[in-house]
């Protein structure tokens, strides 16, 4: 029977990241993040957003490996969004009084910038991809807009449940 364990999300953290250094030299960045359930009020008919709150890993990867711990302790902060892309990990322990306790957290393999850092362009995304970067097939309609000055959309409206096609 195969297996897959890969999430996908896209959300804002809830707090900075706090690192953690190992006698061994390795690192882990470990911070919360938020994303949002959109449901549709019975009683209201309004759209309404229901927060799930996550916790999340980011470890160093050996000599030469990918450094993600230092990439989310230099540039994440609160408030900021990300697409992170990652696998759920199972942390089991007994407390101080005996009972036995888990949670599930969620360990970063890459991750993208959806904003621009504040003061200047956006850095490497710690994103990798095998697949070359897609080339734009037409030039933008306005020459003025750039990844910095992005032009004014509205945002979609919600589709009905009755639109949903399944």
């Amino acid at each position: 029977m195969a297996n897959l364990n890969k999430v996908m999300l896209i959300g804002r953290l809830t707090r900075d990241p706090e690192v953690r250094s190992f006698a061994t030299g390795g690192k882990v960045a470990s911070f919360g993040f938020a994303v949002n359930n959109r449901r549709k009020n019975s009683q209201t008919g309004q759209w309404d957003d229901e927060p799930v709150f996550l916790d999340m890993e980011a470890f160093n990867r050996g000599e030469g490996g990918r450094q993600l711990a230092d990439q989310v302790e230099q540039y994440f902060r609160k408030g900021q969004q990300f697409f992170i892309e990652g696998h759920l990990k199972l942390d089991q322990w007994t407390s101080q009084d005996g009972q036995k306790r888990s949670r599930i957290k969620i360990v970063v393999d890459n991750f993208q910038f959806l904003e621009p850092r504040p003061g200047g362009s956006p850095p490497e995304s710690g994103f990798r991809s095998s697949r070359p970067a897609p080339t734009p097939s037409r030039p933008p309609a306005d020459p003025g807009t750039t990844f910095d000055n992005p032009p004014e959309m509205e945002p979609p409206e919600p589709r009905g449940e009755e639109e949903i096609p399944f």
